[in-house]
């Protein structure tokens, strides 16, 4: 019979004879003493059993660790209430609370500290038991199946004289031995979510964790001196006092006890903040400079604070004392006044310049813009009663950085579609400073400068417009008005599209006007309509850069006999000059074509006309020098020669050969994969815009640029006009031999949103724009593949040339995969910056293909076939007799631009770039993106 320990039997397994003392003393451990209470079990020394019994030598290690897990466990039961408030109470005290609070509520939470740390500790005495060497015994027994540590204490009962029983025994006792063997202490369970449902321990285990991150451990030091004059009780009373000027000042803060001299100047709604210390009554505050009234506080208190808000004496009287005399500075108004007159820009926006001034710094201010309707010509449309229309309220743009105290700015915005465009009106201007205070300017007024139409259809279109917005009273009489400059088609419009687009809306209009339906949606919508048809007519189809030069010489023919504006014909003017480089760089590309095919292989005409490009800036140079001394009518004439001239012009241009050498083929074929890796950053460029300001539609951010070069003021960033065939700005836009889009394969053919057709309605997603063959990353994909076929055909040798141009190229491939990748995450700035990369990388390989050309080349060998109408060097000329390759001022080769130009282009995106980080109304997000542009550059 077998006699088992008490902490593994039950009462109903108890053997019915008794078991012998000696049995006894060796295995009665008794049952463990959990948690939860029970019957004591005896002490471990006084049944016997200790951590050196034999029977537990190879349990030793993990019996003591479990018993100091129990250990833990029940410390941490019985005192995490007073751990908790000790960790709250280090953390209160490194961060500094003592000094922020009153001297009285420290005090009182020092005693409840005090009360509640007793408390707890009480509770974790009376919580708190040693656990036994049985309790430790329990525990590891239960990880190990079967129990074999209480099987390995049991003592033999019965049968101890028998050997057979003993050799049964013995064997058993080993069999356990050997399980028990794997017993491996239990991880402690330290939870104590029962007694802390509401994990008040974490809290505090965070505030000391802020603490220590955030606070000091010196500031416990500090707590013996939160009482006043605790230090200084033994040397005797002092003082220190400071005074804050308001922060929008810019001023320091002046220590008190530093000011030698018995004046003070200070600025008004400055703080005083003066501290005594020693025995309460022996310093004492006398001053006639705060105005306060009502419950003063005691002139003898510790500590004072109140803001000077008049003249007067501020004195502190007691050992050590001082007097002074204070003058307040009084914060002047802000000054703000309108210089000169609005003027138009040469981008159609209306510029308004003003000066502000204030002693500490203009903070912001208001421009309104109302009607002045005693001014304004109520005729025609005009006459009816206008419908409610708000004035227009702007935020004044100021320096983004430097000086504000005193500087001269200008308000540049767009209003060519409000419906006071051109009319009278009123601007008043308002600044603030930083403490409240307005200054109005003198009311100035001027009409609302923006766009004119000088094409008379697009004109009448445009007054229409302006009827239908001004009242929609007025729908009856501008369908009347629509439907007679529709009568002879024929004889006004020069595309038969604009006059189907002015019967839609036309019959748009008389439906609504019939049906009494004219909400201001759909006077909105209809204005809209209007103003895309005028600028339409006005426009024109610029696709074609012969016709563009056209269009832009008649309408600067039409603003001198108008007797338009200084500005306005300089505008027009500057459109001419660009519409002119246009012009003359497709009759560059046409000549290169025709030569590259062959089809002129004889000598040049020694009778045609040869022109430079400085010859034809000369001309537009001295029909500017006219129209500025008001000379119109000779402006008029040497206009008419201009034009004449440009349309006899004729180009015949020699070639290398009937298409060119391979070499060539690859150079021309590297130029255009730069400039539409140019296009696909530029894009990427606007769309990352777009991000910043995601209320803007597409093509109506302000200042924006198409991908051509031109304004996105109503214009989609495809240079094209919504669904318009409006262009940009950048030679070769929308020309039928203008720059290819990637995934053309090379072919020249026109993009499919050249003229606009196709890209007007697609939505701006971020890296991913629909439309010219797919999205940014599809595009760049193509714009790959295109440029590993051309590494694959170039015609290289194992030159040191060859193999910088193959390195070049690969950098190149590699640079386009990061920014194809970088486009699929939707990571717009990475993929600009690998752009950009690849933009070098084929630069540098072109650079290098010419070395290797040049390498290649045998002295003697024969360069061409033909002339340019010049001179007999066998180097190709282009229309304007330059060698190919030659720029004038402003030309543009491969996508690059000359050294003035770039330095100019620089300029001007600079100034952009701080006039948008000066407008308030632009999001927190751009604008700190735009200073970190300004911060870079």
């Amino acid at each position: 019979m077998v006699k088992t320990p008490k902490f593994r039997r039950k009462a109903d397994d108890r053997p019915a004879t008794a078991p012998s003392s000696q049995g006894r003393g060796k295995a009665d451990l008794g049952r463990t003493s959990g948690a939860g209470g029970g019957d004591a079990p005896p002490d471990s020394a006084s049944s016997g059993l200790q951590f050196s019994d034999p029977r537990l030598t190879r349990l030793r290690l993990p019996l003591r660790l479990t018993w100091l897990g129990l250990l833990s466990e029940r410390l941490v039961r019985a005192y995490w209430p007073l751990l908790s408030l000790v960790m709250l109470a280090l953390a209160a005290m490194m961060l500094g609370l003592h000094e922020k609070l009153p001297v009285e509520l420290v005090w009182f939470g020092a005693v409840a500290l005090v009360m509640a740390v007793v408390a707890a500790f009480a509770f974790g005495v009376w919580r708190f038991t040693w656990p036994r060497l049985s309790d430790a015994l329990a525990r590891l027994d239960a990880t190990v199946p079967g129990h074999p540590i209480a099987a390995l204490l049991d003592a033999q009962a019965i049968g101890s004289d028998d050997p057979a029983s003993q050799a049964l025994w013995q064997a058993h006792q080993q069999r356990m031995q050997a399980c028990a063997a794997a017993a491996k202490a239990p991880k402690p369970n330290l939870s104590v979510a029962r007694a802390d449902p509401f994990a008040l321990r974490y809290l505090a285990m965070l505030a000391l964790a802020v603490a220590v991150l955030f606070g000091s451990i010196w500031r416990v030091g500090t707590l013996g001196e939160i009482t006043p004059g605790a230090v200084a009780a033994a040397t005797g009373p002092t003082w220190e006092g400071w005074i804050e000027p308001p922060r929008y000042t810019g001023l320091p803060v002046l220590y008190l006890n530093d000011q030698t001299e018995t004046a003070l100047n200070l600025p008004e709604n400055s703080r005083l903040t003066l501290r005594f210390y020693g025995e309460v009554g022996d310093l004492t505050l006398d001053e006639t400079i705060s105005g306060r009234v009502g419950d003063l506080p005691s002139a003898a208190a510790a500590e004072q604070s109140f803001e000077i808000t008049r003249d007067g004496t501020l004195s502190i009287n007691g050992a050590g004392g001082r007097s002074w005399d204070v003058t307040l500075l009084r914060d002047q108004l802000p000054s703000v006044a309108i210089i000169g007159e609005p003027t138009l820009e040469a981008d159609d926006t209306t510029s308004l310049a003003y000066t502000a001034s204030d002693d500490y710094g203009v903070d912001g201010g208001q421009v309104e813009i109302a009607l002045d309707l005693d001014a304004l010509d109520r005729r025609h449309g005009l006459a009816a009663l206008p419908g409610a229309r708000d004035p227009i309220v702007l935020d004044l743009p100021l320096p983004l950085s430097g000086d504000r105290r005193a500087f001269d700015e200008q308000m540049i915005e767009t209003f060519a579609k409000h419906p006071w465009a051109n009319m009278p009106v009123t601007y008043r201007m308002v600044a603030q400073d930083a403490a409240g205070q307005e200054a109005k300017a003198e009311p100035l007024s001027a009409p609302l400068v923006t766009r004119r139409f000088f094409d008379p259809m697009a004109a009448a279109v445009a007054e229409q417009r302006r009827d239908l917005l001004w009242a929609r009273a007025n729908a009856s009489r501008v369908a009347q008005i629509l439907r007679t400059l529709s009568t002879y088609p024929a004889e006004v419009f020069r595309d038969h599209g604009d006059y189907l687009r002015l019967r839609t809306i036309l019959r748009r209009l008389e439906q609504h006007s019939a049906a009494g339906t004219l909400g201001p949606n759909q006077q909105e919508d209809l204005a809209e309509a209007l103003w895309d048809l005028a600028v339409q007519l006005e426009e024109g189809d610029v696709g074609d850069a012969m016709a563009r030069m056209q269009r832009a010489q008649e309408q600067l023919s039409q603003a001198m006999r108008d007797g338009a504006s200084e500005e306005e014909i300089a505008r027009l003017m500057q459109q001419l000059r660009d519409a002119t480089q246009d012009y003359l760089r497709q009759l560059q590309r046409q000549a290169q074509e025709q030569g590259n095919q062959g089809e002129q292989q004889g000598a040049p005409d020694e009778n045609a006309m040869q022109l430079s490009q400085q010859d034809l800036q000369a001309m537009m140079d001295r029909i500017q020098e006219l129209m500025e001394q008001g000379r119109m009518a000779e402006a008029e004439q040497a206009l008419r020669e201009f034009q004449q001239m440009m349309e006899n012009m004729r180009v015949t241009e020699g070639q290398q050969g009937q298409d060119g050498s391979p070499g060539e083929q690859s150079m021309e074929g590297l130029a255009d994969t730069l400039r539409e890796q140019q296009g696909l950053s530029d894009q990427a460029f606007r769309d990352l815009q777009e991000q910043f300001n995601p209320g803007a539609r597409r093509g109506e951010s302000e200042g924006n640029e198409g991908r051509n070069g031109g304004l996105g003021r109503g214009q989609s960033h495809e240079g094209g006009q919504g669904n318009q065939g409006g262009q940009g700005d950048r030679p070769g836009a929308g020309t039928p031999g203008g720059e290819r889009q990637p995934g053309q394969g090379g072919q020249g053919q026109r993009a499919p949103d050249a003229d606009g057709g196709q890209s007007g309605g697609d939505a701006a997603q971020p890296g991913g724009r629909r439309g010219l063959g797919g999205s940014l990353a599809d595009r760049q994909q193509a714009l790959r593949d295109q440029l590993r076929a051309q590494r694959d055909g170039l015609p290289l040798g194992n030159g040191e040339g060859d193999q910088a141009t193959r390195d070049a190229l690969d950098d190149a491939g590699r640079a386009m995969d990061g920014a194809e990748e970088a486009l699929r995450q939707g990571d717009l700035a990475e993929a600009i910056d690998r752009q950009s990369d690849a933009m070098e990388a084929l630069r540098e390989g072109m650079r290098a293909l010419g070395e290797a050309m040049a390498e290649q080349q045998q002295p003697g060998q024969q360069q061409g076939q033909g002339r340019a109408n010049t001179s007999a060097q066998g180097n190709r000329m282009d229309p304007l007799g330059r060698r190919n390759g030659e720029q004038g001022d402003g030309g543009v080769s491969d996508g690059q631009f000359s050294e003035g130009q770039a330095y100019r282009r620089a300029w001007d995106l600079l100034e952009e770039i701080r006039r948008r980080a000066g407008e308030r109304s632009r999001s927190d997000t751009e604008r700190s993106y735009l200073e970190r542009l300004l911060d870079r550059f």
